[in-house]
């Protein structure tokens, strides 16, 4: 039975503040942001040494993510709404013009910018630079908008 490794990051400090716009919804439509925190869980086998995986390594990974996309405007850069030049980014949408400088923003290559869509972002971006050992059989990343509300990518590996 695999053992699970598990990091809390409102605990651990893992967070981010990031403004966002889900275009097209009812409610968050309008330019708003959150205060993030990332988790995750590592499903293994304890190697020889008793270990699934190093959390310090783990966290740090982590961090870095987290740090990349705080105080940033998060832009689902395939939604078609927006357009990227090398100084600004455009948005328009329901008859609104929105003009942000570039360096104020984080492009992501997804569609919509909801915390569903931030976790698998977050999950691949972990994965490309992680090399897991074949004992880890399962890794999660959560992503909280805010206390009391999040969503979870998992992705089997072993």
């Amino acid at each position: 039975m695999p053992t699970l490794l598990e990091i809390d990051g409102w605990k651990a400090n893992i967070r981010f503040s990031s403004s966002h716009l889900l275009l097209g919804h009812k409610k968050c439509k309008f330019l708003h942001g959150h205060t993030y925190a990332i988790h995750s869980h590592v499903y293994g086998e304890k190697d020889e040494q008793g270990f699934i995986f190093d959390f310090s390594l783990l966290k740090s990974i982590l961090r870095e993510i987290a740090d990349k996309l705080d105080h940033r405007i998060l832009i689902p850069e395939k939604n078609e709404s927006v357009a990227v030049s090398e100084k600004e980014i455009r948005i328009n949408v329901d008859g609104k013009n929105y003009v942000f400088p570039r360096e104020d923003c984080v492009l992501i290559p997804i569609k919509s910018a909801t915390a569903e869509n931030l976790a698998d972002y977050i999950l691949a971006k972990l994965l490309k630079k992680l090399d897991l050992p074949k004992n880890v059989k399962k890794i999660e990343i959560g992503v909280d908008e805010g206390f009391g509300q999040g969503v979870w990518a998992e992705k089997i590996v072993g």
